[in-house]
């Protein structure tokens, strides 16, 4: 058995530029270039299959965080399909994170998201 060869930090810098993409065009070219047409984007607040739903998601979350940046925090850690990474979400004015967590993603052989399971490891009160 072989293990499919994967460049996890491209993919997850894709996955970045996807979650920080300008405006509604930019967003779901970005999302269609990263994720499988049926991929799936799963936290405790959110589930969406699918370009527009992910993309809706990812909009949602702009709206709700005006001016915040998605940045990875650490390492990417890899094999076979899967992926693990953490994550903040960065107010730009004064560099502050008040939301942080960790997904867990699996690929197709073309490496592009299948699957995204996020985690909140840190999110301020009536977020």
């Amino acid at each position: 058995m072989t293990a499919q060869a994967h460049d996890y930090d491209a993919v997850v810098r894709r996955y970045f530029e996807a979650w920080n993409a300008d405006g509604a065009r930019a967003r779901a070219g970005a999302v269609a270039e990263v994720w499988t047409a049926d991929g799936r984007y799963t936290d405790p607040v959110s589930d969406a299959t699918g370009h527009e739903a992910i993309g809706a998601v990812i909009a949602a979350v702009h709206e709700r965080f005006p001016g915040f940046v998605f940045r990875r925090v650490g390492g990417v850690e890899g094999h076979h399909d899967t992926a693990r990474f953490s994550w903040e979400l960065v107010r730009g004015a004064d560099g502050s994170a008040p939301v942080a967590g960790s997904d867990v993603i699996t690929l197709d052989a073309g490496s592009r998201v299948r699957a995204v399971y996020g985690f909140l490891d840190r999110v301020p009160e009536g977020a």
